[in-house]
């Protein structure tokens, strides 16, 4: 089995190739501040070095957020795209803070939050156990200040993990072959499925601000 795996959640993207539940090669990419769409590109890249066709891929796996918005919306639409155009599944988790934690390395067995900065004061976070063996069990995920997320770790005796923290993990598509093979990312409808983005894009809180009111409300 082979899948095409993307991740965009954060302003750096990640693409893997999984073949047979292992990872074969990856690659990242800047999303942010960059003149051209670099996250296809890739795709392409990672696709010709293994000598693959998208003819040959059986799924594809795509960080479903909360995150970036413009970035999520890139890998989501180049994951829809590929799967609307082979009929082949299209397979996500439940958040893409479980991510991180699918990595290699294994994390050591124990309770942790996965933090990723929501902007504006806030924290994405996510719980979830590590058992032995990497078993991965998730959590509750929720949105909360700093201060809030480091009392909630505390009193779970759980350890903080993320792009920006003292174990500096960050979301990388590698991640979902672990996922996959632990029945954790699972396949999606086509038609209705879009990533849960997390807050409001910053273009349309500038345009909230300026005109007093949410966009399309009364």
């Amino acid at each position: 089995m082979i899948v095409l795996a993307l991740d965009a959640s954060t302003y750096a993207g990640s693409v893997a190739l999984l073949r047979a539940g292992s990872v074969e090669s990856e690659a990242v990419v800047a999303m942010r501040g960059e003149h051209e769409e670099r996250l296809m590109p890739a795709v392409a890249n990672l696709l010709a070095g293994g000598s693959v066709t998208i003819d040959q891929l059986d799924a594809v796996a795509c960080g479903a957020g909360p995150g970036s918005f413009t970035s999520l919306r890139i890998a989501a639409s180049i994951a829809k795209g590929l799967s609307v155009a082979r009929q082949i599944p299209l397979v996500v988790a439940q958040s893409t803070l479980l991510v991180p934690a699918a990595a290699e390395p294994t994390l050591e067995p124990g309770a942790y939050v996965v933090a990723f900065d929501a902007m504006r004061g806030d924290f994405f976070g996510q719980d979830l156990e590590i058992q032995a063996g990497g078993l991965i069990t998730p959590g509750e995920s929720w949105r909360a200040s700093r201060a809030d997320l480091e009392l909630h770790a505390s009193a779970r005796g759980a350890r903080i993990i993320g792009p920006a923290e003292s174990t500096p993990l960050a979301p990388h598509a590698r991640g979902f072959a672990r996922l996959i093979k632990q029945g954790i990312a699972k396949q999606v409808e086509l038609t209705t499925w879009e990533p849960e983005y997390g807050r409001k894009a910053e273009a349309q809180v500038r345009w909230e601000a300026a005109h007093g009111r949410e966009l399309g409300g009364e």
